[in-house]
């Protein structure tokens, strides 16, 4: 009902909005109320036609599992246009841009590419497909301009698979077998995820000497010896001996000391153990205060390197542990600062929003008070998402947006992009390519996008939406309250939600005095507080009220 609602109100209105009120001054940023927007960078936008191809990756590919040209120019584009601005979003998650495996995996008989990033050749260097170093830098810095923080993807658990024209790692850095069977902690940690995808042992202390075919393609482009340099000033400085696990923390901080990345995201976290996880956040912390040493004209606030880890099929409802069967680990200790929460989709189908919302802060408030959770709706390798035939898109952006926590965009959510793509296996379906083209030109699409565009906007100028404590001001009509407060800082707001369309009276007392005009960012329209409430005339059936 919410909707179908949604949809007659912004279809006959959508031609008379007015523009949204932009904030009068900047908001504090914090990472518990963030909007982060995850995209695959080689499905996003492709900035830059010229360098599609490379190591002749040439053979055919099954649909959606071949380079569709995505780079980082691209995302840069698109943020000079302001299309993440427009969105509230105020962080970038992208997929990894290491360079992957040259080769493909079953090359001839329907090929898969490391289009997605996750199957690392060498973590030192950016694969062009994706761009370059210059590339990496203005995306960074434009980001910043426009008070938005970069998050790349990181992985310790596991090396490129075996090609044709990608050997394997040597055996004191990788193993090959046994598989995954997930039963216990063992089987899914000392393990490959699947099978030919070498995993790296992590668990192990012992100095390895540095792969032949790294040393060679560094030397074939002219950087060995300063490769080699900086590798001895790391392990000199940190005084850990020469595994593989800190030879991959190294060379993933350097892009923290180099570009001026904000965070990580971290793949297949239970995979490797708890303990690399608290290194890498010791490193990844000594990294960002170097970096912000070295460039203070460039540190953008005080918040500190963030962290937020995959651990495939973590919950909300587990706390601070995650539950193997025969042991229990927690990956927030010294570690995460956030975990990707994988319960939000059946919460968001099972749950009211009032339950929905109430759950969410009594565990935020308690279990995992200094923690957060960052909670999706859809994602790349979910094959059962909240919406898998975009069906109800109005409905995703009001409960991912407005439920308690951080909130992780996959990237179409807004424009309601197809994650049922005929003709592709697996995951594939999930990772079509941006419909920029509806986007410009379907009025239905732009009715999405505006119902996403306005809750964002919403949500990034108010912290409390995300961060602040929940409470129920009317059942019925549905009224609720969010506050939040940070040192000096307070932020508060009332949200209605399955209104009635036409004039509606809302409650929203004790949060705003008589007296006091409010704005109601959905309508664009104001009102004043009387006897503890205000009447919001509008065709709409929400309402998210704000001093004006």
């Amino acid at each position: 009902m919410l909707c179908i609602l949604l949809c007659l109100g912004l279809a006959c209105q959508q031609n008379k909005e007015t523009p949204l009120v932009k904030p009068s001054e900047k908001t504090p940023f914090f990472w518990e109320a963030a909007t982060i927007y995850f995209l695959l960078t080689d499905r996003f936008h492709n900035g830059d036609p010229l360098n599609d191809i490379n190591f002749n990756r040439t053979a055919t590919a099954d649909k959606l599992r071949g380079f569709e040209g995505g780079d980082l120019k691209g995302i840069t584009q698109k943020l000079k246009e302001g299309y993440f601005t427009d969105l509230g979003v105020n962080a970038i998650w992208m997929t990894p841009i290491v360079e992957q495996i040259h080769g493909a995996v079953n090359e001839g008989t329907g090929a898969t590419y490391g289009y997605h990033g996750y199957w690392t050749k060498d973590w030192t260097a950016i694969d062009p497909n994706f761009g370059t170093k210059a590339d990496l830098h203005e995306l960074v810095e434009a980001a910043h301009q426009r008070g938005i923080k970069i998050l790349l993807d990181a992985v310790i658990n596991h090396t490129g698979p075996v090609t044709p024209t990608d050997p394997q790692w040597p055996d004191d850095w990788v193993r090959t077998h046994p598989q995954c069977d997930y039963t216990s902690y063992e089987t899914t940690v000392s393990c490959t995820l699947v099978k030919n995808l070498p995993d790296v042992k992590t668990e192990s202390t012992k100095a390895v000497t540095l792969p032949v075919h790294l040393v060679e393609k560094w030397r074939q482009e002219g950087r060995y010896e300063e490769e080699l340099r900086t590798l001895e000033a790391f392990f000199e400085r940190t005084g850990y001996p020469k595994a593989p696990r800190y030879y991959i923390m190294k060379w993933l901080t350097d892009y923290i000391t180099e570009f001026g990345i904000d965070g990580y995201r971290v793949d297949t976290v239970k995979h490797t153990e708890a303990e690399v996880w608290q290194a890498f956040r010791t490193q990844c912390d000594y990294a960002f205060q170097n970096y912000k040493t070295n460039h203070p004209d460039k540190a953008t606030d005080q918040n500190a390197f963030y962290l937020v880890g995959e651990v495939y099929n973590y919950g909300v409802s587990s706390g601070q542990w995650f539950d193997f069967g025969d042991k229990k680990v927690n990956y927030y200790d010294k570690a995460f600062h956030s975990l990707i929460n994988f319960e939000m989709k059946w919460h968001a189908k099972a749950l009211g929003y009032d339950t929905l919302f109430k759950r969410y802060d009594s565990i935020l408030n308690n279990e995992l008070k200094a923690y957060s959770v960052l909670n999706y709706l859809s994602s790349h390798d979910d094959g059962q998402p909240f919406d898998l035939r975009r069906e109800t898109p109005l409905e995703t952006a009001t409960k991912l947006l407005l439920t308690p926590g951080a909130a992780q965009i996959y990237y179409g959510d807004e424009s309601a992009r197809s994650l049922a793509i005929e003709g592709t296996t697996g995951d594939a379906t999930l990772r079509s390519v941006m419909n920029w083209e509806a986007i410009q030109h379907n009025d239905s699409t732009k009715t999405i996008v505006q119902h996403w565009q306005k809750l964002g906007k919403f949500r990034a100028k108010h912290p409390a939406v995300g961060a602040g404590r929940h409470h129920t001001l009317t059942e019925t009509p549905y009224v609720f309250s969010r506050r939040f407060q940070n040192d000096k800082y307070t932020d508060a707001v009332v949200i209605g939600l399955e209104l009635a369309t036409g004039k509606k009276r809302l409650k929203v007392a004790p949060v705003f005095k008589d007296g006091l005009i409010l704005h109601d960012a959905y309508s664009n329209t104001t009102a004043v507080v009387k006897n503890g409430a205000v009447i919001i005339n509008s065709n709409f059936n929400m309402v998210l009220l704000e001093k004006h």
